[in-house]
């Protein structure tokens, strides 16, 4: 499957605000005692993994686990089915302010070592890749919650499709929160709120875009059905 995505946002996270700078400043006001990374931090962070580019002669591939898949809010080329080896999906991320607050963190998605992950690669054309990382840094890096790094992706049927931009989780990050029990979890999915949204949203969202992929992730698939059938805000 391969057809130009459309930049759009949720009702929050938008490619306006990020290219503003209004999201970290809103995440700054909410959540004061966060650690942000600087311009020069970000832009250092960037320039980092671009240097290690490798050479497809086509842009920039990124893979998408998460919200990526379903609000990119960067220009994309195209897309296709992928897969990860090595890595899977997992709430393990906390936010005191995006889709929650600090009563109720709400829960996003990181890829942790082990297993694997099917989700989407998104070309980046050539001559947009410096605007569009740029935008994509200001969302992914605004704080330390992620470790980006270039990983192998494949077809499903193992064909190599190359390397692509892939924010994992940072392990020893503010926000990790990789071992909140299920109940916990479960709790923050049903309830939490920020700016951006619901994290029950989040997880609704992102489970219809990997169905539209034709993918029927476990884990968002376990999830959802207990949250539902509980009922939100439990």
């Amino acid at each position: 499957m391969e057809h130009p995505v459309p930049p759009r946002g949720d009702g929050g996270l938008t490619r306006d605000l990020l290219l503003s700078g209004g999201f970290a400043e809103q995440i700054q006001r909410l959540q004061p005692e966060m650690r942000l990374l600087t311009d020069a931090q970000r832009h250092a962070s960037l320039a980092s993994i671009l240097a290690e580019r490798p050479d497809h002669g086509r842009g920039v591939w990124v893979f998408a686990y998460g919200s990526l898949i379903w609000n990119p809010a960067i220009h994309v080329a195209e897309h296709c089915l992928a897969r990860v080896v090595g890595w899977h999906r997992s709430f393990c991320l906390a936010t005191r302010a995006g889709r929650g607050d600090a009563q109720t963190p709400g829960m996003l998605l990181g890829l942790e070592e082990g297993g694997e992950c099917v989700g989407s690669v998104l070309r980046v054309a050539e001559e947009h890749v410096a605007t569009e990382l740029d935008i994509l840094w200001r969302r992914e890096m605004v704080g330390h919650g992620y470790i980006p790094r270039w990983l192998d992706v494949e077809s499903l049927d193992g064909a190599p499709l190359g390397q692509a931009i892939t924010f994992t989780i940072d392990p020893h990050g503010p926000n990790y929160a990789g071992d909140v029990p299920e109940r916990e979890l479960i709790r923050r999915i049903a309830n939490a709120r920020g700016i951006l949204g619901t994290s029950w949203d989040y997880l609704v969202n992102t489970r219809h875009g990997l169905r539209e992929l034709g993918v029927a992730d476990p884990l968002i698939e376990r999830i959802g059905a207990i949250v539902e059938a509980l009922g939100v805000d439990i």
